[in-house]
């Protein structure tokens, strides 16, 4: 004779220690739970109004600077190290943990146009409106040392920017022209040029380190191979492009900053239509930086506020702005990719949460838990309506706003204009040309 018996393992439902919390059996069959989704909808709905009543991103302003910040640079092996450049000249290093100035010096009369780091982080490079290339060391002087640059290059005209090459003894700066320096000569290994006018910034591809980008204010962004020491392509838009930067995952993708108050991320194998038109600023964009995961970047703008932007999307996940920030003319990514830095012209550098919501410190294992269930119910139900509009939803300044609401008015204008010229033309006669590649005007090879 069988007899059929329940086995229960103890180890299953018994607690080791009184401290552990009680296990619960469940039953995942669907048909025993009918109000699952209506519940989980409810939860995915408090917790994206909850994420939005604990978006609090700012965490500190680091104030000290005389006169408005106009570039910043990381430091390649230290997170809590960054530069400051000013416009009185003035240099400062930050340590981010102690939240102060550790070490300032007087590099430049005038701007301090462009700032990079060696990367070994023993020394930097600063260039100033007063035609010259520093090098200075990363610590400070010994005792009874003079505050005095371990290299001084004296050029003929002024230079613009500055960046390091990512693996040699070699940087880049651009003027008139994009010159290419070794730091143990006074003199350029080479010297390249297309066009006539000035160029404002030039910036060195992380992965195919040879490769190197500069924008001109002749509307051009002009790409160059270092082994050759020639141009390779450029690329002329409708307005002037303000400075680019390199996708530190992907090496043929690089995003541009325009006067034109979008950014532009091209495909360097493809310069005939962007690859993204990121719209969302209502004034000229002044700067913009990868993230380290290269799936998102930061753009710094004139209209006094920095946007996040997923770099597959059109518009920004987040806007942020304060009060007293003014045009906001640097930005950067820290390298662990939790933080964002700008500097603005009313003389102060921010600290923000590159999450707006994201709790800093250590959490519980209970926590953890309870944010990643969040996540995937928000991941969930994001497309149902009442969800996507409170995670999209943003405060703006007043200003920000209203031109917001007219440069749709002026789109829409434009739109109907050119739908109703195609409409009333004989068929054929007037091309329809998409938007992206609306702001090209030439590509030149």
């Amino acid at each position: 004779m069988k007899v059929k018996m329940l086995s229960r393992n103890p180890d299953h439902y018994v607690r080791e220690t009184k401290l552990d919390l009680q296990r619960v059996p469940r039953n995942y069959d669907p048909a025993l739970h009918p109000f699952e989704v209506p519940r989980e909808y409810t939860r995915a709905l408090n917790a994206v109004k909850l994420e939005r009543v604990f978006a609090k991103p700012f965490l500190t302003s680091l104030d000290g600077h005389r006169d408005g910040v106009n570039c910043m640079a990381k430091h390649p092996k230290s997170l809590s190290t960054v530069l400051s450049g000013a416009c009185d000249g003035e240099v400062r290093i930050w340590n981010l943990t102690k939240r102060e100035c550790i070490r300032t010096l007087q590099a430049h009369e005038g701007f301090v146009r462009g700032m990079c780091a060696h990367f070994c982080g023993t020394s930097f490079f600063t260039v100033g409106d007063d035609k010259t290339v520093k090098q200075w060391k990363m610590d400070g002087p010994e005792y009874g040392e003079e505050e005095e640059p371990l290299h001084t290059i004296l050029g003929k005209t002024v230079y613009t920017g500055i960046d390091h090459h990512w693996k040699k003894d070699i940087f880049a700066t651009c003027g008139q022209q994009v010159d290419i320096w070794d730091e143990q000569r006074t003199s350029p290994i080479c010297s390249m040029t297309w066009g006539l006018d000035s160029i404002s910034s030039v910036k060195f591809n992380p992965i195919e380190t040879n490769i190197l980008g500069s924008c001109a204010s002749d509307r051009n962004i002009v790409l160059y191979d270092m082994r050759q020491a020639t141009p390779l392509k450029k690329v002329i838009l409708d307005m002037r492009t303000n400075t680019l930067c390199w996708n530190p995952m992907e090496a043929f993708i690089f995003t541009a900053a325009n006067e034109d108050y979008n950014l532009y991320t091209f495909d360097m194998r493809s310069l005939d239509e962007p690859v993204k038109v990121h719209v969302d600023h209502v004034s000229a964009v002044l700067d913009v930086d990868y993230s380290p995961t290269g799936k998102e970047f930061v753009s710094a703008s004139f209209d006094k506020s920095i946007r996040i932007f997923p770099i597959d999307r059109i518009h920004s996940r987040e806007v942020y702005h304060t009060k007293r920030m003014q045009h906001v003319i640097s930005v950067k990514w820290t390298s662990d990719s939790k933080y964002i830095l700008c500097g603005s012209d009313e003389m102060n550098i921010r600290l923000w949460k590159a999450n707006a919501s994201e709790k800093l410190g250590v959490l519980t294992s209970r926590e953890k838990a309870a944010l990643n269930y969040n996540q995937k119910l928000k991941e969930k139900f994001k497309y149902h309506p009442q969800i996507s509009r409170i995670a999209r939803h943003r405060h703006l300044p007043k200003t920000i706003y209203s031109q917001i609401k007219e440069q749709r008015i002026m789109k829409e204008a434009r739109q109907r204009k050119e739908m109703n010229r195609i409409k009333h033309s004989k068929p054929g006669s007037i091309p329809f040309v998409p938007e992206k590649k609306k702001h090209i005007v030439a590509v030149v090879k």
